[in-house]
């Protein structure tokens, strides 16, 4: 912990005080910290409000972006506390070692573009194998009721420690690095009653597991997830983290839970007394008033809670691990299990890794072996080190696991698994976050699930998915039939953590230029988009209409592609080209009205652009699920796509698609989504007065009006009229 970091802290709790002392409870602890940061009083019935956070975050494939459009503000240096985390690049393979060699030697300008660009513009540079930015941000940045943003959807693990930490696109990190206030819709507040107390196989994975099922991908869209009640107070610090990990999985805005005894214990063993002391004195404003009233309630029995394995597909497939093997069977899914994996920003802290080392103690006391190859993914170099000093890493490397760099490897599609093209349908189970379809190993056929890191590593004993640890038995090299005990493990360290300040660059703030190669395949300074012309959108073409669930997986693609993150003319030949073609059920083959035939889709997006006519996009429900990568809206932006039309968006990618200057509309009619044809034209019209409508004209000449609706605020009407958010503070409009 740094002199600036307690500064910040204290400042905010100062602010804290003040704020409160204004507002008549009772209040939620969301909305204490939200009051605390408003960056002007909120006016009655606002839909939308001014933020200023205490921090930024960014990973290295959204810093990218991000710096080049920082850069093109001209700004001397960050406005406020700022930090870059190489965790994306680095693929897994071989092993940390070899792995990390591989990444500098691939990646090495982008190392040392951003490391250049931190130097220059006061930013905190973690180098590759430095950590998860997840797991580094709440082990030396985040701190009770502050509030960060970061460039990950994944960032609200920062809960854990009592943060409302939000997830955002590349622009509005830059914009705020810049000095602008941050915008966000005002969120409703969704409290989560946690009674009695977890035990045995049941962990805090299983929990938000359980919970993703009850409320769904999208049922906590533009929400905040606030856990309270006595419940709390048994489980971790890193355990809360898990929680508020995959709130992202369910669309919330955030999750946060109140400070308390678990949160001071993590704070004090990461070298943050200080904090611990500042919070203490302003405890009962780190906590929701007794009254305090939340638009919805949710009861969760900590104690009836049991294992979940969550998939194949999407994260809200819930399945309670007595009934799994039945699904199976149902299903049809095969039951051998082909990998398994545990790590991840969700899951590889020092108590996931013990109790996880604790299963495979067992097995090798037991005589047995495991039964898959079996992957471990440490959150930080701090918990990779203190976890190999106690002796946990050896336990399970002993059984045959294979420990990759402290980076996103496999979870992000980062995992160069042997004969995984080839591979027909085979089990993996995971103590990630997400499992959609070939997310992990490219390959669509791979069933994909989701489980607690324990479960995951008693799963690769046994060797099967259909293994349940709490009562089967399982037979080991003797002939021996024998049952695994109730995992056990150290929430902290006893000796405390292992710190490596190598891991971390600080700036010198020496001001020079940031150099570019005009001829880099990975780098591309932005040129601006073109301004609305103040007309209606007419003769727009259908570039595609999507059928299904479109992820930003789907709209942008992540493995290989991860390379070309920060040169926005080669990384939009991947636009869409996982998204299904609603006309034929194919992916990345759309009709093409001006060649008359069928193409790609980045190419016919290409087409239409440089013949000058507009395009449009059509897609169903929760569009933009997922990842914050801002590609996914540049991209389209950028091969002139003009309007997204879909049945619902998710909160991220449509503040996204806003900041790009890309329309992004809903239909008003759902069903309204079967109208739209493959040869159809479209008009947008009703833009000046910004109440859109949209004219459909089909091909034997008849029209068509679709009502639309959309949730632009005052300022986002100003991004698309300018052409992004971006032009408005270039041009001095804000």
């Amino acid at each position: 912990m740094t002199q600036n970091d307690l500064t910040i802290a204290t400042e905010h709790y100062n602010r804290l005080n003040t704020a409160l002392n204004q507002e008549k409870g009772p209040l939620t602890l969301t909305e204490k910290i939200l009051y605390a940061h408003l960056a002007q009083p909120l006016a009655k019935d606002n839909t939308y409000a001014l933020f200023r956070p205490d921090r930024v975050a960014m990973q290295d494939a959204t810093a990218q972006m991000a710096l080049l459009q920082f850069m093109s503000a001209q700004t001397d240096r960050v406005t406020l506390p700022t930090s870059i985390h190489c965790d994306h690049l680095v693929r897994a393979h071989q092993g940390a070692e070899k792995d990390l060699a591989v990444a500098q030697k691939e990646n090495g300008e982008v190392y040392h573009f951003l490391a250049d660009a931190a130097d220059r513009y006061g930013i905190d540079f973690w180098k590759p194998g430095a950590g998860i930015i997840h797991q580094v941000v709440l082990e030396n940045y985040a701190f009770p009721g502050g509030m960060i943003i970061g460039t990950d959807s994944h960032t609200p693990n920062a809960g854990g420690l009592g943060m409302l930490a939000i997830g955002v696109g590349g622009a509005d990190a830059a914009e705020v690095m810049a000095g602008m206030e941050w915008e966000l819709k005002i969120p409703r507040i969704i409290g989560v009653h946690l009674t009695g107390r977890l035990s045995g196989w049941a962990s805090a994975k299983d929990v938000i597991l359980k919970l993703v099922g009850l409320l769904t991908v999208k049922g906590a869209t533009n929400a905040v997830i606030e856990y309270f009640g006595q419940g709390c107070s048994s489980i971790s610090a890193t355990g809360k983290a898990t929680m508020c990990n995959m709130g992202a999985e369910m669309g919330a805005t955030c999750s946060v839970f109140a400070y308390d005894t678990k949160m001071k214990e993590y704070l004090m063993a990461t070298g943050r007394q200080a904090i611990a002391t500042a919070a203490d004195k302003v405890q009962q404003h780190l906590q929701a008033d007794p009254d305090a009233v939340y638009d919805q309630v949710i009861q969760i029995d900590l104690s009836s809670v049991e294992p979940y394995i969550n998939g194949p597909a999407t994260p809200d497939a819930a399945w309670p691990i007595s009934c799994f093997a039945r699904v199976v069977q149902e299903k049809g899914y095969p039951e051998e299990l082909s990998a398994a994996l545990i790590g991840s920003c969700t899951n590889s802290s020092y108590q996931d890794l013990a109790r996880s080392a604790s299963v495979a103690r067992q097995g090798a006391e037991c005589g047995l072996k495991m039964n898959s190859p079996f992957i471990i993914t440490p959150g930080s170099e701090s918990v990779r080190a203190t976890a190999e000093r106690d002796g946990l890493l050896a336990v399970l490397a002993k059984m045959g696991g294979t420990v990759m760099a402290s980076a996103c490897g496999a979870c992000i599609g980062q995992w160069e698994r042997q004969g995984a093209k080839g591979m027909g349908a085979n089990n993996i189970v995971t103590s990630f976050n997400r499992n959609f379809v070939a997310r992990n190993d490219g390959n669509p056929s791979t069933n994909a699930f989701v489980a607690s890191a324990e479960v995951t590593t008693a799963l690769a004993l046994s060797g099967r998915i259909t293994f349940n640890p709490l009562t089967d038995k399982l037979l080991n090299e003797q002939g021996e039939w024998v049952m695994l005990r109730e995992p056990v493990g150290d929430e902290l360290p006893a000796e405390g953590y292992l710190r490596n300040e190598e891991c971390v660059i600080h700036p010198s703030y020496t001001v020079r230029e940031v150099a570019i190669d005009p001829a880099s395949t990975r780098l591309q300074l932005l040129e601006p988009f073109a301004p609305w012309s103040g007309e209606d959108f007419t003769n727009l073409a259908l570039l595609i209409k999507v059928a299904g669930k479109c992820t930003t997986d789907h709209i942008s693609a992540a493995g290989q592609w991860l390379r070309f993150r920060g040169h926005l003319g080669n990384i939009s030949q991947n636009l869409l080209m996982a998204a299904t073609n609603a006309f034929n059920g194919a992916k990345d083959k759309v009709f093409n009205s001006v060649t008359n035939s069928y193409d790609r889709v980045s190419a016919s997006a290409l087409v239409y652009r440089d013949s000058g006519v507009g395009t449009i996009v059509v897609a169903q429900e929760n569009y933009g699920e997922g990842s914050s990568r801002e590609h996914a809206a540049m991209e389209p932006r950028f091969l002139g796509v003009r309007v997204v039309l879909a049945q619902s968006f998710a909160r991220i990618h449509e503040t996204n698609l806003k900041k790009q200057g890309i329309l992004a509309l809903t239909f008003a009619n759902k069903e309204d989504y079967d109208l739209i044809g493959e040869r159809d034209r479209f008009d947008v019209v009703g833009l000046s007065s910004f109440e859109p409508c949209v004219i459909l004209h089909r091909v034997d000449g008849s029209t068509v009006r679709i009502a639309v609706l959309h949730t632009y605020s005052e300022q986002q009407k100003l991004w698309f009229r300018f052409g992004s958010a971006f032009n408005v503070i270039r041009l001095g409009e804000h």
